[in-house]
């Protein structure tokens, strides 16, 4: 059975999309995909259906990701549907929390920094829509980071059972 990952962030056009891209193709890399699924999603529904913001996909593909995930709200049924969800930041976190059905779903509830190392002075990914280009590097640089922390953490847990 495939443990589902999901990543959040405010609108699901910048941090999270970009976050699902980075770790599916370190999935893909790492030859995971048969037992690791990624997805993403926004607290926030106003951008349903939009592709991420052409800052972020100008950005990524400079790096070899293609971000074509269409813009989703999160729903309780996640909760069901997901092992795992990783959030940006304390209001996504917040607001995930808030949504969980019970305690124990809200378990599995992340926030994004628990995966940082190069990071570890970092609390959140900053939000880089009201920043300049430097705001979209920086994010993947600490999305990088993150995911492939992340990606380690889920091998060593499979290899574990």
């Amino acid at each position: 059975m495939k443990h589902k990952v999901l990543f959040v962030c405010l609108g699901n056009i910048c941090r999270s999309p970009a976050a699902e891209e980075i770790m599916r193709q370190l999935v893909i890399a790492n030859d995971a995909a048969d037992s690791i699924y990624v997805d993403s999603a926004g607290t926030y529904g106003g951008h349903a259906g939009e592709l991420p913001d052409a800052r972020m996909r100008i950005a990524a593909a400079r790096r070899g990701y293609n971000l074509v995930h269409r813009s989703r709200r999160i729903t309780e049924n996640d909760f069901f549907e997901f092992d795992t969800i990783v959030v940006m930041d304390d209001m996504n976190y917040e607001a995930v929390h808030r949504l969980a059905p019970s305690r124990e779903y809200a378990n599995r509830i992340y926030r994004m920094r628990d995966f940082f190392t190069v990071f570890p002075d970092r609390t959140y990914v900053p939000d880089p829509y009201y920043e300049g280009a430097d705001g979209f590097e920086t994010v993947l640089d600490m999305l990088e980071d993150g995911c492939a922390n992340l990606l380690n953490t889920l091998l060593q847990k499979r290899s574990a059972d």
